[in-house]
């Protein structure tokens, strides 16, 4: 995966002179609050089972995992639908009404007690969060240029690890003070109010937006046209979606998701069982890797956008973390905090690529088949955060040991950084035909 730029450095340092920085000002703490309540209201299910809930409902091993993995079921179907929404229709409606819905169903987690209608729950709230990452991406691709796009991709899921670096300190001591269920209540409300700020500030495109400069308003909408010239038109959207990039990067998303949601989902209630701590405590000592992912995916992306290319700030990390879970897997739990720092280091590294990952992907694809592919790519990636979630837990629960679970962790995330050396710089497949672009 690399971009134009790769064989022209002069570009990259061009386009990072961009005038003004009012996009940067405005729309990124915006695209980061957006995704980060996302985030909280699909991973907080973890603590809330950690917390009470699930003797309380009566769960057992497999019911519980079930629970988690449903919400990722929803999340997988309704990917290339709302993707193809957010480019040919508006990415700022679809999040509107998307975080009024997700808010909702989070807060009814804390209200039904029904084990088969939170099943139904947890499932419409992948369906109505399925929006949100291949729309903000989308989104962003209208805003920012190539030279610019891993490091405002970076900033978007930076919502992701910041949003559990606080979720399970500030979650585990909610349900300390009141309870699972309110937990659930008060943090689906937020998302309720963000919907009308988000409307409010945001337009789909620059030349909607009264607030920008001219001068930043031209430069971004003549950069974003120049990159679209040069890109091989797609011969149709089903050739885009069955191309050599999309399928190799969906399977390798699928494996690297299996690994990060089977650690984000079960990590709190590995640190309890293992360490002994009470819910608080177990909060606090399951975001200390979180402070460290935070850190990386900055850097990591701010190289990426400098050199021009997005292979090589990918699949080393992904090694890496396939390397730390399974030194985590020999170690066992008879050695915790020896297999928590390399927990530290598994759970940092594989959230370091995201900014250039996802920066690639509107790289290799033009305009009017982007929007699909993001979300397709997205899609097998809930499916293996469906998988991820639902067998750590099983293996947890059957096994009595989370060791089984590290080494699937492990395995999965090796397998995505395999892959994705397989990826060719510019997907000029699509039409038949042959860019001489490469990645030097």
């Amino acid at each position: 995966m690399s971009d134009q730029s790769a064989t022209h450095p002069g570009l990259a340092r061009a386009a990072a002179a961009s005038p003004g920085r009012a996009r940067w000002a405005r729309l990124l703490p915006i695209a980061f609050v957006t995704y980060s309540l996302a985030y909280l209201d699909r991973s907080n299910y973890s603590i809330g089972v950690a917390g009470g809930m699930k003797g309380d409902l009566h769960l057992d091993a497999g019911v519980s995992a079930l629970l988690g993995a449903l919400f990722f079921l929803g999340y997988f179907l309704f990917q290339v639908p709302a993707g193809i929404y957010a480019e040919r229709r508006s990415a700022r409606t679809l999040i509107f009404w998307s975080l009024i819905a997700w808010g909702i169903l989070a807060s009814l987690q804390g209200v039904v007690s029904s084990v088969p209608w939170l099943m139904v729950v947890r499932f419409l709230l992948g369906v109505v969060e399925a929006a949100v990452l291949p729309a903000m991406v989308i989104f962003l691709s209208h805003w920012f240029t190539k030279a610019e796009r891993g490091r405002a991709n970076t900033y978007l899921i930076l919502g992701n690890p910041v949003t559990v670096l606080w979720l399970t300190a500030v979650s585990g001591y909610l349900v300390e003070a009141t309870s699972w269920r309110w937990m659930f209540i008060i943090e689906g409300v937020p998302a309720i109010i963000w919907a009308f700020v988000f409307r409010a500030l945001v337009s789909d495109h620059p030349h909607e937006a009264g607030w920008l400069s001219p001068a930043e308003r031209g430069y971004v909408e003549d950069a974003l046209e120049a990159e679209q010239r040069s890109m091989t038109p797609a011969a149709s959207l089903w050739s885009a979606l069955r191309s050599r990039n999309v399928v190799i990067l969906s399977v390798q998303y699928f494996l690297w998701s299996l690994g990060v949601y089977g650690f984000v989902f079960w990590l709190p209630s590995i640190v309890k069982a293992a360490s002994g701590a009470g819910i608080g405590m177990t909060g606090l000592i399951s975001a200390i890797p979180y402070v460290f992912a935070v850190l990386l995916m900055v850097v990591n992306s701010r190289f990426s956008d400098l050199s021009g290319h997005r292979n090589r700030y990918v699949w080393p990390w992904l090694a890496l973390s396939a390397v730390a879970f399974y030194g985590s897997y020999l170690l066992g739990t008879k050695n915790f905090w020896a297999a928590f720092v390399l927990l530290v280091i598994a759970g940092a590294a594989m959230y370091a690529p995201y900014g250039p990952f996802f920066a690639a992907i509107p790289e290799l694809m033009p305009r009017d088949v982007a929007g699909p592919a993001i979300a397709l790519v997205n899609s097998l990636g809930a499916l293996g955060g469906f998988v991820g979630s639902y067998f750590v837990g099983w293996l947890d629960g059957a096994t009595g040991s989370s060791s089984a679970s590290f080494l699937l962790m492990a395995v999965s995330l090796a397998g995505s950084a395999v892959l994705i050396p397989f990826v060719r710089p510019r997907a000029a497949a699509l039409s038949g035909s042959t860019l001489r672009t490469s990645e030097s």
